[in-house]
């Protein structure tokens, strides 16, 4: 039985999932389980072990799926405190050993302005975007992600050359830059030796056994596997090696490589015949009999650490590094048992693969299935291979699948050897022989139980300052019985002397190179300055990264990346592209910004609709509405309530039945207040004779108009449509806003809103959930111009009564002031900024100001809050209203920081969580409006323009205060609470900016 739970918008790193995942599988109760973040790539995962689930396969890549296989029902009470005290444990380290990490390139580079290296370890996927961002920013990269495309790595590697950069990477586990060890490292003693390696344990193997001899080096350059092959072409050996010919401290140059495309490998002997320095070369499944000109070959990699120390040392290089090895003093094994390599590093496996197929002359190397050697019983297995680590960390880090190898070694009678390597340092796991340890003892008992020998060999990489410490992890296996040696070619041949087969090397001499030698290129600034100084570096995935790079004098900044846009490749696409248009969009988005922080709202008048909104005179019966354009059949019964109450109110019809057979007749036009220059709360049904407020921005001379707020309860906006609605409504025609109308005409200018909304929002209100401080505010200032008006003393008492006692009378003010406010900044304006968002109960639609009038839709979300007695969330009705303009002009919950008297009315909690909450909604804005500034928020302005690329890039979605209307209509409110934009509205608007500065992103 599957059970599934995703914690949205939880990003961990893959590494620590992995850990997390093992110690869940420990579980008794717990068949198999899965925790890793919501990729497509980790999808496949659980596909290909039938873990997928539906709630799973909803998941983003921002989203962390938790997958357990269990036939117990309640497994999950059990998972979850276990997922959460593992993830906290992780946050409490973050918070105590490590500054605020930074969440964006931009926040990155600010935090260490001088930076100039960016190391990698985030997933394949996602990889080559950022990779090319880095480079664009003048970062050499160091890319331990792996499972990039062979075309990307070629792009991103002649990008680097081309900006006098290094591309270390991908794959490109372990490095030394200036000393300091980098990644999956070892500590290695400084000194004069440069190594350059198409290979991340051929490093570590080489650098070590230089370190154990004495010797030191200076930079050890990763290049990933892959570079020395065809389609590569070496791009960064070559650069590296130039690089270290032009670095003074580097006497000796060290090349070690994967088994290479043989016109490449060429290409880059050619190369080091060419310069000054001397040079030591391992490419490895060669078995070089002489050394060639001025380049040293060496068959394994001891030989190559072993020449490069004495070339170091500016002694002679010997004609063979070979040293007499005594057989311990066991009983050599039957000529029918074989050895069994179980090897965490995959050069090490292919050594070890290379040694003993050529003593045996066995068929060579392969690479299937995780093995490097598979013949005649004989079996060498690289356990980093991506069969065994998909989904799971790798082998030195975790020690499960070699565990269980060796209990299926243990039990297979040919086997009379396990040979296997453990690698320290930086990276990997704490104390990988103590791990081993119980798994070895028991394939021994296996063993004797059935009558049979079993050796073990090993050869432990790494050195005497490494973490875990190198003579302690010596002796740990040495006193488990382990047969231990020094380097893994001498581990090989204990292996092949346990079995009576001595190993030999033949002497090899100088032969002189016949080829031709070229003009070193040029060597970068940008490089010589790496080689020069200490690596400042931008830790972008793998926290622990850090560790060395500090621990040695480096310096670093902790990225907590994350995938852009919930890891929708296309939205990347886009995103990546809008980059080279920053300069544009940025001047584009300042004119919108200007025209919001600069706007002149005044409420001016308060007259009829249809005196405002030629539209609403229009022979046929019209009704304005709110969001993006609907028809009677697709709306909800709340705002087709409000179409009855309007029918009757305007006397179309004289009951219901009447006026629902007007509607269904399709006799009643349909438009969208919003494209009138109105909005509408709710439902927004506005006809002809309801009142309208009238506001001008003096800025930009637009106008806006809004009906004006009739209450709480059983109300038109909320889909109520009694006599008692009705009546209110007439009311409101007759005697509110006339009355209104005549106390504006008698001041010089009108209200000037932005007075009186600066004022207002330092007295506790958002202007869209509290309006108490506005309202009353408002009443301030039109009660005694009321109290001049010549109508009579009930009117008068009536209509002060009424503002007094509606709580959020200004809502609506405020909302024909944003739409004032907006309309302004769009005029003439192009850009990324939101202009629009309104919803009419089954479309959120979102307006830009690049794309004018165009709406970007997607299905609207239900509420969450608080619901009056007697009423559930059950009972909602999915989001309605124009009223979002307030959050769309920065207010609203955009402001919640402002309004902490109403958070737990909203469900949001305390003031922590309001001011939680304004700081997401201020990292999807471009700036703070100054004119509205917040006293709870250290004075800071409202939020200033909400942003699409934003949006889309960090998952965060506008949160919008809103009322609650019952999902059937006729019953009003039934609640308040807080409402998300749906994402999807955004993405279409980016895919539609994209469109019109016509790139071309599919």
């Amino acid at each position: 039985m599957l059970h599934t739970v995703v914690l949205k918008n939880n990003y961990q790193d893959s590494i620590n999932l992995m850990l997390l995942t093992n110690k869940i599988n420990e579980f008794e109760q717990v068949a198999m389980s899965q925790i890793m973040m919501g990729t497509d790539a980790n999808k496949d995962i659980l596909r290909n072990t039938n873990l997928l689930t539906s709630e799973a396969e909803g998941a983003s890549a921002n989203d962390l799926m938790i997958v357990v296989d269990s036939q117990v029902a309640e497994i999950m009470d059990e998972v979850l405190p276990a997922v959460d005290e593992f993830l906290s444990d992780l946050s409490a380290k973050s918070d105590t050993e490590a500054k605020a990490a930074s969440t964006s390139w931009s926040g990155a580079l600010q935090a260490l302005p001088d930076a100039n290296v960016a190391l990698f370890s985030i997933p394949g996927e996602y990889g080559a975007a950022e990779m090319e961002k880095a480079l664009k920013n003048d970062l050499h990269v160091f890319s331990f992600t792996d499972n990039i495309p062979i075309e990307d790595e070629v792009r991103l590697k002649k990008l680097a050359h081309e900006k006098g950069l290094l591309m270390m990477g991908p794959d490109c586990g372990t490095g030394i830059l200036s000393s300091i060890p980098i990644a999956f490292t070892n500590v290695v003693s400084p000194g004069n030796i440069g190594v350059v390696g198409a290979s991340g344990t051929g490093i570590q193997e080489v650098t070590t056994i230089i370190d154990r001899l004495g010797g030191g080096v200076v930079h050890a350059i990763g290049t990933g596997g892959r570079d020395l092959s065809n389609e590569v072409g070496a791009i960064t050996m070559k650069d590296a090696i130039v690089a270290l010919e032009n670095h003074e401290p580097t006497d000796v140059i060290c090349v070690i490589s994967k088994p290479p495309a043989k016109e490449v490998r060429d290409q880059v002997v050619q190369l080091l015949q060419s310069i000054s320095k001397p040079v030591v070369a391992i490419f490895l499944g060669e078995k070089p009999t002489a050394h060639e000109g001025k380049v040293y070959l060496a068959h394994t990699l001891e030989e190559t650490a072993r020449i490069a120390v004495d070339l170091a040392n500016e002694e002679t290089v010997k004609a063979n590094y070979l040293e007499p090895m005594e057989k311990p003093a066991v009983p050599v094994l039957a000529a029918d048992k074989v050895v069994k390599g179980l090897y965490s590093g995959g050069t090490l496996a292919s050594e070890a693969g290379m040694l003993i197929s050529e003593a045996l002359g066995l068929e060579g190397l392969v690479k299937k299935e995780g093995y490097i050697l598979k013949s005649n019983g004989y079996e060498v297995m690289d356990l980093g291979d991506d069969i065994y680590t998909q989904g799971k960390p790798h082998p030195m880090i975790d020690p499960e699948v070699r565990i269980n190898k060796i209990r299926d070694y243990a039990s297979d009678a040919a086997t009379g050897i396990v040979l296997f390597d453990v690698v320290i340092g930086y990276g990997a796991h704490e104390d990988m022989a103590s791990a081993l340890i119980p798994s070895i003892e028991e394939a021994r008992q296996i063993a004797k139980a059935d009558g049979r020998e079993l050796y073990f060999v090993a050869t432990v990489c790494g050195t005497t300052k490494d973490p875990q410490g190198y003579q302690e992890t010596v002796q740990r296996l040495k006193d488990a019985d382990v047969f231990v040696e020094e380097s893994n070619a001498k581990a090989v041949r204990l292996a092949l002397l346990l079995k009576g087969i001595e190993f030999t090397e033949e002497d090899k001499s100088v032969t002189a190179y016949e080829g031709s030698t070229i003009e070193l290129p040029e060597v970068s600034e940008k490089v010589l300055e790496l080689l020069h100084t200490k690596p400042r570096v931008i830790n972008i995935g793998l926290q622990s990264f850090n560790e060395s790079i500090l621990a040695y004098g480096g310096q670093s900044e902790q990225f907590n990346w994350r995938p852009r846009a919930n890891g929708n490749k296309k939205m990347i696409r886009i995103l990546d592209a809008l980059e080279d248009y920053e300069e544009q969009i940025a001047a584009d988005n300042q004119k919108v910004l200007d025209n919001i922080q600069n706007a002149q709202p005044f409420l001016v008048d308060v007259v009829p609709a249809k005196t405002v909104i030629p539209e609403l005179n229009e022979a046929q019966k019209t009704l304005l509405h709110a969001g993006p354009p609907i028809e009677w059949a697709e709306m909800t019964r709340p705002m087709q309530g409000a179409c009855l109450g309007a029918a009757l109110f305007e006397g179309w019809a004289t009951d219901e039945e009447a006026a629902r057979e007007l509607f269904e007749k399709g006799e009643v036009l349909f438009i969208p207040c919003h494209h009138v220059q109105a909005v509408g709360p709710m439902g927004g049904i506005s006809s002809a004779n309801m009142p309208m407020s009238v506001v001008e921005n003096r800025l930009t001379g637009n106008r806006a108009f809004c009906i004006l707020n009739e209450g709480i309860g059983k109300v038109l906006r909320f889909g109520a449509y009694s006599q008692e609605v009705v009546d209110r409504l007439a009311w409101m025609q007759n005697v509110l806003g006339p009355t209104l109308a005549k106390a504006l005409k008698k001041t010089d200018e009108g209200l000037n809103l932005n007075v009186l909304i600066a004022r207002s929002i330092t007295m506790g209100d958002e202007f869209h959930q509290r309006n108490i401080a506005a309202s009353l505010n408002f009443l301030k200032e039109m009660a005694p111009l009321i109290t001049t008006l010549a109508i009579s003393e009930d009117e008068k008492y009536e209509v002060i009564k009424f503002l007094s006692d509606t709580d959020q009378f200004f809502l609506n003010i405020m909302m024909a002031a944003g739409k004032a406010i907006m309309d302004g900044a769009r005029k003439g304006t192009k850009g990324t900024v939101v202009t629009t968002m309104a919803r009419n109960g089954v479309d959120f639609g979102v307006r830009i100001a690049e794309t004018g009038d165009q709406w970007h839709l997607a299905p609207v979300n239900t509420p969450k809050g608080l619901y009056f007695t007697g009423f559930s969330e059950e009972d909602g009705n999915p989001d309605i209203g124009d009223s979002a303009i307030t959050e769309t002009v920065g207010v609203g919950g955009m402001a919640m920081v402002a309004a902490p008297g109403v958070t737990r009315f909203v469900g949001a909690g305390g003031f922590q969580d309001a001011l939680d909450i304004s700081n997401e909604m201020a990292q999807i804005c471009l700036s703070h409006n100054p004119t509205f500034t917040i006293p709870t928020w250290d004075f800071k302005g409202t939020c200033l323009g909400i942003d699409i690329r934003k949006v889309v890039e960090t998952g965060i979605t506008p949160l919008i205060n809103t009322g609650i209307a019952h999902k059937e209509a006729g019953r009003g409110q039934v609640g308040a609470g807080t409402v998300r934009a749906p994402l999807g509205c955004f993405e279409n608007a980016l895919e539609a900016y994209a469109k019109a500065l016509g790139i071309d992103f599919e």
